[in-house]
């Protein structure tokens, strides 16, 4: 890839998939995020994008923080830190979502 244009650009993560351009990556980005921290906040880590490219900045509640490249790493960070996975269908995460019967 061009250093001074950034063409061809670089494929981004199936994450990206619906972002045609650098503006659409970030507002997706911090959607992400947003998702992500209802998630993680329970545990004590907090995560929001790095600002230079893809990925998350993982931040634990001792201020240690961990650049991760996708979604899948924030998994395996956050399952080495608390010595067992999270599981994001967890029904206390899915169960507000879910309509009523």
């Amino acid at each position: 890839m061009c250093n001074a244009c950034g063409f061809p650009t670089r494929p981004g993560h199936w994450t990206d998939a619906g972002a045609d351009n650098a503006g659409d990556r970030l507002r997706l980005q911090m959607q992400r995020a947003q998702i992500l921290n209802r998630l993680l906040n329970g545990y004590g880590f907090t995560a929001r994008p790095p600002g230079h490219g893809p990925g998350f900045a993982l931040s634990s509640f001792t201020g240690r923080t961990a650049l991760l490249p996708d979604l899948e790493a924030v998994w395996a960070e956050t399952a080495r830190q608390l010595g067992h996975p999270i599981d994001p269908l967890d029904p206390r995460f899915t169960a507000a979502d879910t309509p009523a019967p």
